[in-house]
């Protein structure tokens, strides 16, 4: 997920898109359309898959209505981001001050700033709340995913979501509170085999601990689902420790994120062919689908994949292109089972 920007500023345009027999294999993972007005004409022309992802509670809602509406196009996700993480109490509270007061422990040290930001912030919700939220809307989508959810160091709290340009205040949400929610999320994953669109900024040390703990603490449950970093930031080093240590973790790009940093083309080689996925990571579903081509041209061009200008039912596997193993890629992520998994292919 990302504040709204100029798409100008990523990469530019590398190609016409190909036709619609090669789009519709494309599937662009990770992406926001909720964020926006969504044109009933723009989804009904929708040559592609979309992960629609949920963040907070105003939006799982609308997610659950776009997956409704347009079920051959969307899988939805259901779950509750990181940036809005200190609107959800781990137990009951006595008030809304005095829970954020609990949350942001300088608030004393700021006091202006505090006041300032509590006239925005909402009533909160209890974690135990979200969890049913969450369970409930997981069951009604037999193919849905958890997500997004996630860890993040680097996020400072705006005073007000809905402004653009948004001012920031002094706060960060405490880790710990950060990742008690995703833990608590993620235990809901292993018991109803969801997969998870995962959200891991500046923590990658805290990222390979957490797989570790999930697998000790969840076994053949856990390596029954997979998982996913969307734009993924980590280091190719540590990419390659989570890749050969967990079966079930694959990672997705975007140009909206990874486009700022060259370590992009480091990880897309470093990575497994068949652990890499691509996403818009977009708010607007017009922009998606040139978004997610964008990567998928990328991501052919460092694997020296060749780029489908057609669709061919069957294809020597020495001879498949980019889309065709990106849409295999997805299709072994969809399907999890991951048990008794240890050898990379390259």
């Amino acid at each position: 997920m990302c504040y709204e920007h100029d798409i100008s500023d990523t990469i530019s345009h590398r190609d016409t898109l190909p036709p619609p027999s090669v789009l519709r294999h494309v599937v662009d993972v990770h992406c926001h359309p909720t964020d926006s007005e969504i044109p009933v004409k723009s989804m009904d022309n929708l040559p592609i898959i979309i992960g629609a992802m949920s963040t907070l509670q105003t939006d799982q809602g609308l997610v659950r209505d776009l997956a409704t509406a347009f079920p051959d196009k969307v899988v939805p996700s259901f779950g509750y981001h990181p940036w809005f993480s200190h609107w959800i109490a781990l137990a009951p509270y006595e008030s809304k001050e005095n829970h954020y007061r609990h949350i942001f422990k300088d608030a004393d040290e700021h006091p202006e700033a505090f006041q300032k930001l509590l006239v925005h912030l909402p009533e909160p919700v209890t974690l135990r709340t979200i969890l049913e939220d969450v369970r409930q809307n997981l069951m009604a989508f037999p193919s849905a995913m958890l997500g997004e959810v996630g860890i993040d160091r680097a996020f400072r709290v705006p005073y007000d979501y809905s402004s653009s340009p948004g001012e920031l205040t002094p706060f960060t949400v405490p880790f710990e509170h950060q990742l008690a929610i995703l833990e608590a999320q993620l235990d809901l994953a292993a018991e109803l085999g969801r997969n998870v669109s995962m959200h891991s900024v500046k923590s990658q040390m805290a990222t390979v601990e957490l797989l570790d703990r999930m697998t000790d603490k969840h076994g053949e449950h856990w390596m029954k689902i997979s998982i996913d970093i969307h734009s993924c930031g980590l280091s190719p080093q540590t990419w390659l420790s989570i890749e050969k240590r967990h079966p079930n973790v694959f990672l997705s790009l975007s140009t909206v994120i990874n486009s700022r940093s060259p370590n992009h083309r480091a990880l897309i080689a470093a990575c497994s062919s068949r652990r890499i996925l691509v996403e818009s990571d977009c708010h607007k579903i017009e922009d998606c689908v040139q978004l997610t081509w964008d990567m998928v041209l990328i991501v052919a061009e460092v694997k020296g994949w060749p780029v489908e200008s057609s669709w061919e039912e069957v294809v020597d596997e020495s001879q498949q292109g980019v889309v065709r193993r990106l849409e295999n890629n997805w299709k072994e992520f969809v399907q999890g089972n991951h048990v008794g998994l240890s050898k990379i292919s390259k």
